[in-house]
């Protein structure tokens, strides 16, 4: 990744890699101050083996921070600026974290100090967002919106982003790309207990050249809308790393917001701009979408959940450009298969595998062998973007994997089928995951937080179809005996305690929840029972 990052500012320069509300930062300006980042950590015996997490909305010294930390020969790990005190500190923990960066908004600084009191965490260094923003925006936030800023404390273990920044030029370090780790992604299986997916230089670098490859058109001028949050594996596959594999810019939104999306888009002439379906949705429900230019637009990106039909049928209509659908997994550095930009892009499916890698289909019952010809098995990847394990977790990594071949080929957990033509459809799922809008939300930890409350005695939480995120969770609960509680009181009560996205529609209180023979509460025929009295649960296509 180092040496894919080098490469793109010796041939692009003084060209612009970032647009942060009209303010640019070149290649050049980047890599600077992700030298001074890198040396500032070795200074303080940050290097390889080491982790440094990053706790930032999409802001331009989150690459100056991800460059930087490797250029350091130190491991990046990513953190939702979603996550609760409690989220942020377990990973924190589970990842051996050491230093963290943040930024100088009410959303993120209190909760990051709070876990720097109690945490193997040693330092945290803060952007200040004034001095990032265009002069004048900056300006007027320092002097009339003091509120949408936390003032960062004089104390041991904090520094501010210019303070922190070395002086001299950081020593090289010696990186084997297959082995070295680049970054730890969060994730979470079946029990919906997060993993550390570990990744390789080669791992992000291999996935960021097979997007390129993929892509038809070979632009001139290459500017994306990032707005897909940083954090998430897929902007970080096809935003960050292959924008600038390709020498494009990114024109960086730190949150979505439909009014200043098409702004943005107009006002850069965005060729591109992934994104998950809700955003698209969102898009096209706001009144200036009838009044925006987008004639620049050539090709966008559909991840993170299904892109509903109307939708996608809709959005090309209305901007003239293709909306292609693709499939990836934190496990696979982003992005593993996608409809083609130009040709058959077929709706339902999630096109052909990329470059470089393999799919095969394992017996539903059995993976040691494959899948009888014809019928949906379990979608199986083998490829150079595939991951290396799972931080501390060898358990778990051996059950993520099925030996065939002499190869380790992933277990995605997903039911497909591949037709004649190559290409790939996804029938079933097998993990209890929700996708709110691009999120994962595991059950079991909003579960964890509902049973939290004195009234409840047991806790179900399911997908259940929303028409703006795809799904929402829904918690299902028993109470104690003799307690009195409302739903919409235990609906608010756990509002309040959870991540935004992990935040339930309902809290529907029953006199019992299904449970196994062996009195284990069972989620299955909980959806099954909702089904049945008419609610609507989202199935993979």
């Amino acid at each position: 990744m180092t040496e894919l990052f080098s490469a793109s500012v010796a041939s692009f320069g003084d060209s612009p890699l970032v647009d942060f509300y009209g303010r640019i930062y070149s290649y050049d300006a980047i890599m600077s101050e992700a030298r001074a980042f890198a040396a500032g950590l070795q200074v303080r015996g940050i290097g390889k083996g080491d982790r440094v997490g990053l706790l930032l909305p999409n802001v331009p010294i989150y690459l100056s921070a991800y460059f930087g930390t490797m250029l350091a020969g130190a491991t990046v790990v990513n953190f939702s600026p979603l996550y609760t005190v409690e989220e942020l500190d377990a990973q924190v923990v589970d990842s051996g974290t050491t230093l963290m960066v943040a930024l100088d908004v009410p959303a993120l600084l209190p909760t990051a100090l709070a876990v720097l009191e109690d945490s193997p965490l040693e330092q945290l260094v803060v952007g200040r967002l004034a001095k990032i923003l265009p002069f004048w925006q900056g300006l007027g936030l320092r002097l009339f919106r003091r509120s949408d800023l936390s003032p960062v404390p004089r104390m041991p273990g904090v520094a501010q982003w210019d303070e922190f920044l070395g002086s001299l030029a950081p020593q090289p370090v010696s990186i084997d790309p297959l082995s070295d780790l680049a970054m730890l992604q969060y994730t979470g299986g079946t029990t919906g207990t997060p993993k550390g997916a570990m990744l390789s230089h080669q791992n992000l670098s291999a996935n960021a050249r097979q997007i390129e490859a993929i892509d038809p058109q070979q632009l001139e001028r290459d500017v994306i809308i990032g707005v897909l949050p940083f954090f998430h594996v897929f902007a970080n596959a096809c935003v960050i790393n292959r924008t600038v594999l390709n020498g494009g810019c990114i024109a960086m939104l730190p949150r979505f917001r439909a009014d200043q999306t098409l702004e943005t888009l107009e006002r850069v002439k965005a060729t591109s701009m992934p994104g998950v379906p809700t955003m698209y949705q969102a898009l096209l429900d706001h009144p200036d979408i009838a009044k925006t230019d987008f004639s620049s637009l050539l090709t966008c990106i559909s991840g993170g959940a299904p892109l509903p039909l109307p939708a996608k049928q809709q959005f090309e209509t209305v901007s003239g450009a293709r909306l292609i659908e693709g499939y990836g997994l934190t496990e696979v550095s982003g992005v593993a298969t996608a409809n083609p930009f130009d040709g058959d892009d077929r709706t339902g499916t999630i096109g052909h595998p990329f470059p470089g890698t393999d799919l095969r289909l394992l017996d539903k019952e059995d993976p040691a062998k494959d899948a009888p010809p014809g019928e949906p098995g379990e979608l199986a990847i083998l490829g150079p973007q595939v991951m290396q394990g799972y931080w501390n977790r060898p358990d778990a990594a051996a059950r993520a994997f099925a030996v065939r071949d002499g190869n380790n080929w992933l277990r995605t957990g997903d039911i497909a089928t591949i037709d004649d033509d190559g290409y790939v459809r996804i029938v079933d799922r097998s993990k209890d995951m929700i996708a709110v809008g691009g999120f994962k939300v595991f059950p079991s930890q909003v579960e964890a937080v509902v049973v939290e409350h004195p009234a409840v005695k047991e806790a179900l939480v399911i997908g259940v179809a929303d028409d703006y995120r795809g799904e929402m969770p829904r918690a299902f609960v028993t109470l104690q005996l003799g307690a009195s509680a409302g739903d919409e009181e235990l609906r608010d009560w756990v509002n309040q305690r959870v991540g935004k996205h992990e935040r339930v529609d309902q809290v529907v209180i029953r006199d019992s929840l299904p449970k196994t023979m062996v009195g284990k509460l069972d989620r299955k025929t909980l959806r099954q029972e909702v089904i049945a009295a008419g609610e609507s649960i989202v199935e993979a296509d």
